[in-house]
């Protein structure tokens, strides 16, 4: 102990020495005292307060004792700080750091695992969502619909027709010969033969409807509907075509 480097002396200054006790006291005494070479007396507890000591509890009876170093442990302390020269405060700050090193070295019970520690394990890597260019590329997202071409029309009754427009002004050529003069018609009868050729047209219309469905394979879905709507048509053109008869028995 005699061998201690004193304060001011040598290269250590006494600010310099009173940092190395106050760090290095704390540290040894725990090393001394969990290697088993200074014997530690604990307060003994009393009967109360051993029965009334819960697992990780704190308060009045359940607060860590400080404890004792033995008689030798002290001795030397004592005799490290008198060589030393320290101040009163000083000693006093290295008793009250010795004695927290010593309350430290006691070894805490193991508490529970914090709550955030096993949520972090139970997470799961989680895939991302987002598609790569090589998936998106290997469907049919990118593929053009093909292109269905509608019925085409018969062209040489295309111009048939627009032959008989132009030469006569009408789709349909007249019964008569072309010297022959046609007899002034009734406004009755001009409007039977209006609606005649109306309904006509309609069966037409509805019928290059269902052919243009048939092309699209949508033929399904509108059959039943132009099949009854046509057949109306034609029931009228029976109406029309009796009307007509009779016209002409009573004429005759």
């Amino acid at each position: 102990m005699s061998q201690v480097v004193r304060a001011g002396e040598g290269p250590l200054t006494q600010h310099a020495l009173v940092r190395f006790l106050t760090r290095v006291l704390p540290v040894v005494t725990r090393q001394l005292i969990g290697a088993g070479e200074f014997p530690v007396a604990p307060f003994p507890r009393t009967a109360m307060q051993t029965s009334f000591k819960t697992p990780g509890a704190r308060g009045l009876w359940n607060n860590p004792r400080p404890t004792q170093c033995s008689k030798e442990t002290q001795e030397m302390l004592r005799l490290m700080k008198e060589e030393s020269k320290l101040a009163c405060l000083q000693r006093k700050q290295i008793n009250r750091r010795t004695k927290r090193g010593a309350v430290s070295s006691q070894t805490p019970a193991p508490g529970p695992s914090s709550p955030l520690s096993k949520c972090a394990q139970r997470l799961t890597p989680v895939k991302p969502c987002r598609r790569s260019a090589e998936s998106c590329r290997a469907g049919d997202s990118y593929v053009r619909e093909k292109f269905h071409p509608g019925p085409t029309r018969d062209l040489e009754k295309e111009k048939r027709r627009l032959q008989n427009i132009l030469a006569t002004g009408e789709e349909e050529p007249t019964a008569g010969s072309p010297g022959e003069t046609t007899e002034c018609c009734t406004p009755d009868e001009s409007e039977e033969t209006e609606r005649y050729q109306e309904v006509l047209n309609e069966i037409e219309e509805r019928r290059q409807f269902l052919a243009d469905m048939a092309a699209l394979g949508q033929e399904q879905q509108y059959i039943g509907i132009i099949n009854a709507e046509i057949s109306q048509r034609l029931r009228e053109l029976d109406i029309l075509d009796q009307a007509d008869a009779s016209k002409q028995g009573a004429d005759d």
